[in-house]
């Protein structure tokens, strides 16, 4: 059965952030909220949450995993950019953009797209989430929460907690969030190629 953490939107329970970090490095897998939509979460380097997630969403190798990253300078240890990709990235940050990047040794080879050696990197712009990165120092391994043979991913926390109870350990809940999954830009080839339109804007990509 999940724990239920019902965190402040606006002020987090430091204490809370402290008992959600701590049971990601312990290896539960989260569902937590973002400024798209909800995610799955686990640790980096955790092989059981890679296959939990992959198992939930039924999701084959060539799916890109996001690392979720507090700010710029810690997604810089995990992915190569470039003069002219760092400055499309920057401006773009934090927000509603994953953007897949050729990754760095720092990246777990379980993450990396099996022909690309790419991965999908993010800096979100939610209250909860910042405070849950600041508190784990490293990146929350993350993907969409998008069930199987749905459209639309799942947006409220006790409805997450009510159909994934045992497929997840952890449910954070600070209120409404995005209904959207991000918009997905792949710069591993040089160019902007927009690879999924949703919540951020992609006319400067285009």
């Amino acid at each position: 059965m999940a724990k239920y953490f019902d965190v402040h939107p606006d002020n987090p329970q430091a204490r809370s952030i402290s008992q959600i970090a701590d049971s990601v490095r312990s290896g539960s897998l989260i569902a937590y909220p973002t400024d798209s939509c909800y995610a799955l979460g686990c640790q980096l380097g955790s092989r059981d949450g890679i296959d939990r997630i992959r198992g939930i969403r039924h999701l084959d190798d060539r799916h890109h995993f996001t690392l979720m990253c507090r700010d710029f300078a810690q997604l810089g240890q995990f992915v190569r950019v470039d003069n002219d990709v760092f400055r499309a990235v920057k401006a773009s940050t934090p927000g509603s953009y994953t953007f897949i990047l050729p990754a760095t040794r720092e990246v777990p080879r379980k993450l990396l797209h099996p022909k690309k050696k790419t991965v999908g990197v993010r800096i979100p712009d939610h209250v909860v989430t910042q405070a849950l990165l600041a508190e784990l120092g490293e990146p929350l391994l993350s993907s969409t929460l998008l069930l199987p043979d749905e459209e639309e991913p799942l947006t409220q926390g006790w409805e997450i907690k009510d159909r994934l109870d045992h497929q997840v350990d952890a449910v954070v809940d600070s209120g409404e969030c995005g209904t959207e999954p991000t918009t997905v830009i792949d710069f591993s080839g040089g160019e902007a190629e927009i690879v999924r339109r949703g919540a951020g804007d992609t006319s400067r990509f285009e």
